[in-house]
């Protein structure tokens, strides 16, 4: 690109950012973008970013408060999630947030028991104690990892509400009881031939709490439909995570997709849940951009993957909106490797080429670009770029084949919010090793 042309970008760019300034007016021009879409999707560029959490808790705030969204669905475990869900709602046995995100104990636990959670997951409670019971929002879970806790739930829903049933379920899933809680272990020996495998059982129990449906359901009320809706959605995701565990020894494609197939399954039946009691439901979901920007933009779309972002938009068109975020530098909460103590660690400048490296050459701070239904921004960043991605894992000696890949972001995502510089995400468990790591510096106070 020449000169010429990197300066005609910039003025374009500049011209069409909108600041993010942390005014309580900052996301209208997004709102009205949104429109009545029934989906919003925000993104994170790591699992342990400050910013992110904050500004995905705000937007969300004025989502639900402004256009009536009626659940939160994040990747989070389902069962972990739930018990947060419970509290908000008014309906839980925790005495307040701290211990309502108590399920979160499986790392990263930094992901959602963090500052930044605790406070939004406070505000949603206040904010659902001031409405009808019947609209009180949700806080929901689309991941598939917690395979033994979602068999428990099942049948402790089962011996509350019928003790035969709950023997027959305890019965099936006692062919996972060999493997003490570690669902890698079963996946590999099952997978391999070395044990059978418990398909069959999981999908056998599924059969059943969907055919029992509508007896459970005429029991006038006994038993509350979203604690029904709760143990299907726990019988469903034994038998997704089953497959899942299986599918992780065939390569990185195959448990990729099936991850996110999951996703988006249980965001629709969340969505058909609601649809049901409320009408016309609107959900805003909080999940990291490698699975809410649109994978058909990206390189591992063209090596075969696809994700909840993509899978929403085939399904529901305009009614999806995604919104990524992007940061340049700062500090980062995460992980030296899998199950390894979290760290605060530096982020290294964007690489160049990088939609980061771009956003940071504007020397504006922090902003919002809207793509979608602006065609002179879409013909200005029609082309290929590194973008970055940072999970709960950050290696920064390996930045470029760790963290990068290649996207076109117009088509990715409807609109990013980019933060030049960001901080960790501070957790509620913090250890001595996250204390030790990269100074705080300009880190907000007040939280």
């Amino acid at each position: 690109m020449s000169n010429t042309t990197t300066t005609s970008l910039a003025a374009i760019l500049r011209d069409a950012a909108l600041p993010v300034t942390g005014a309580a007016e900052d996301y209208t021009p997004l709102l009205e973008l949104i429109g009545d879409a029934r989906v919003v999707f925000l993104g994170e560029a790591s699992h342990g970013t400050h910013e992110f959490y904050r500004e995905r808790a705000r937007i969300t705030a004025r989502l639900i408060e402004e256009k009536d969204f009626v659940a939160v669905a994040a990747e989070a475990d389902w069962p972990d999630a739930y018990r947060v869900n419970r509290w908000v709602r008014c309906v839980g046995d925790d005495r307040d947030a701290l211990n309502a995100l108590g399920e979160f104990q499986r790392f990263p636990r930094w992901m959602w028991r963090n500052r930044d959670v605790l406070e939004f997951v406070r505000w949603l409670r206040k904010h659902n104690e001031s409405i009808h019971p019947a609209r009180r929002v949700g806080f929901y879970g689309l991941d598939l990892y917690s395979l033994f806790s979602s068999i428990e739930a099942v049948i402790g829903f089962l011996e509350q509400v019928d003790p035969e049933a709950a023997r027959r379920a305890r019965y099936r899933y006692g062919c996972f009881e060999d493997y003490g809680e570690d669902s890698q272990a079963y996946g590999y020996a099952a997978e391999f031939g070395l044990s059978r495998s418990c398909e069959d059982q999981a999908v056998q129990q599924l059969l059943e709490l969907q055919r029992r449906s509508a007896d459970l359901a005429r029991r006038d009320g006994e038993i509350p439909e979203d604690e029904f809706f709760h143990a299907e959605q726990n019988a469903r995701l034994v038998k997704n995570a089953e497959e899942y565990y299986r599918s992780m020894f065939r390569g990185r494609i195959s448990s990729w997709n099936l991850r996110d197939r999951h996703m988006a399954e249980t965001l629709e039946a969340l969505m058909a849940h609601f649809d049901r009691k409320l009408g016309r439901s609107k959900v805003v979901v909080w999940e990291h951009n490698s699975h809410i920007g649109d994978a058909r933009a990206t390189a591992m779309g063209e090596a075969g993957e696809w994700n909840v972002g993509q899978l929403s938009r085939e399904r529901l068109g305009d009614d999806v909106v995604l919104v990524g975020f992007t940061t340049y530098t700062g500090t980062v909460t995460a992980a030296a490797d899998w199950d390894a103590p979290a760290e605060r660690k530096r982020v290294r400048p964007g690489m160049p080429w990088s939609w980061e490296a771009l956003f940071h050459s504007l020397d504006i701070g922090d902003f919002f670009l809207p793509f979608r239904s602006n065609e002179v921004i879409r013909n200005a960043l029609n082309h290929t770029r590194l973008e970055r991605a940072i999970g709960v894992i950050y290696r920064p000696d390996s930045e470029r084949a760790s963290h990068y890949f290649e996207a076109r972001l117009p088509d990715q995502f409807d609109a990013v919010i980019h933060f030049d510089e960001t901080h960790a995400v501070e957790p509620l468990d913090r250890s001595p090793g996250w204390d030790m790591g990269e100074p705080p510096e300009t880190y907000p106070t007040g939280l």
